[in-house]
């Protein structure tokens, strides 16, 4: 008797970004003989018909958005409880905040036999009203509730939702990130390829980041860490587009010199672009686990990146690399000029991360730990990472 496969219904406002590339790279590690995903989202770009080429049935629900809009949420909520009912999956897995709460909400009124969410990072941060703060926590806390299982991207993640009791204890897990198993290793060869596919000269010395240009990723402390160092033959390259990519380049206009600071918008071969940077450096205000400080490490590139959420999971100060706070763009400058002027520490701290993060965050680890989440009844996981 042929066995029947496991409905998963896989949700997340915008399949775009290092959360929509980890949701895409979990469904698509599945075993597809016992997992049918059907990947739900409010917009998508690249990745969105990435899943549809790879055969996974895509939904796209526009009414899904990022920002709060009652109208829209309410629909949103509607419309995924309707094809919950209809579609009877056995697994509603949802990712971030806006999906985490509609599609929680709508799976909890239609009966799905297992709610599973992602914590990538969280709505509230520091850098926000006290109010809006406290707002969030509580909304995460009555959506805990409903949760049969939490997963939080790196232990950072996970311990921060266990302190706020945003889930019961017993009922959250720590996973890690999947990198893509053809990434290069930043040698000789794949440094010149990256730097001919960006048109950078090579004798450049180039200061990189990855990610959405948005207000998380504080990208406007990337511009003034560049204008700190003061090295007329320092460039930035930020690989990734987003809504302040224009408010960014006319920031740089101003304060650095012409041709200082490259932003690429989308790009489908940032893993190929990672040995182009001398040194990568993250200036996030809040983060969960960044796929693009895993991929970088993979590489061989030296980090620095900000001391936020699980960020620590990877980049250990003085080891794999170097942390500095957020909104320290003067300190953030500091760290990337020490690696540049020591290189043979940067290499040794490079070289540590690599051996540190390439066994643990692969494709079939993701995998396991998925699948065990989709258990009716949980069977333990453990992540070596």
């Amino acid at each position: 008797m042929t066995r029947r496969r496991r409905q998963v219904a896989t949700v997340i406002t915008r399949l775009e970004g290092g959360a929509g590339v980890l949701a895409l790279r979990g469904a698509r590690a599945l075993d597809a003989a016992s997992h049918r995903v059907t990947i739900i989202t409010g917009s998508g770009g690249r990745l969105l018909r990435e899943a549809a080429s790879c055969g996974l049935e895509t939904v796209v629900e526009p009414a899904l958005c990022a920002p709060i809009a009652p109208w829209h949420d309410l629909k949103a909520l509607r419309n995924l409880t309707t094809l919950f009912a209809r579609r009877g999956f056995d697994v509603v897995h949802t990712h971030c905040a806006k999906a985490g709460a509609v599609g929680r909400l709508a799976a909890h009124r239609t009966g799905v036999p297992r709610i599973v969410h992602t914590f990538h990072g969280f709505p509230f941060h520091p850098f926000q009203s006290a109010l809006r703060h406290r707002g969030y926590i509580a909304v995460e806390r009555g959506l805990g509730s409903i949760t049969d299982l939490a997963l939080g991207v790196g232990a950072g993640v996970t311990v921060e939702a266990v302190r706020r009791a945003l889930v019961p204890p017993e009922r959250i897990r720590t996973i890690g990130v999947a990198v893509d198993p053809e990434a290069p290793e930043a040698t000789d060869p794949a440094r010149r390829s990256a730097r001919r596919a960006l048109d950078v000269p090579e004798a450049t010395t180039v200061v990189g980041a990855v990610g959405r240009v948005t207000y998380q990723k504080a990208p406007e402390d990337f511009v003034h860490a560049l204008r700190a160092l003061a090295r007329s033959n320092v460039m930035g390259v930020w690989v990734g587009g987003g809504e302040l990519a224009g408010e960014v380049r006319r920031l740089a206009a101003r304060v650095l010199p012409r041709g200082s600071l490259l932003i690429t918008g989308d790009r489908t071969d940032v893993t190929e672009l990672l040995p182009a940077f001398d040194v990568f450096a993250l200036p996030s205000r809040y983060e969960g686990l960044p796929l693009a400080v895993v991929e970088a490490m993979v590489s061989g590139v030296p980090v620095v990146a900000t001391a936020v959420n699980a960020v620590s999971d990877a980049v250990l100060p003085g080891e794999t690399g170097l942390l500095v706070p957020p909104g320290r763009p003067d300190l953030l400058a500091g760290a990337v000029a020490h690696l540049l002027d020591h290189p043979h520490e940067a290499a040794r701290m490079a070289a540590a991360a690599r051996a540190r993060v390439r066994p643990h965050h692969t494709a079939s680890t993701l995998a396991e730990a998925l699948t065990a989440a989709y258990q009716p009844v949980f069977t333990p996981h453990v992540n070596a990472a």
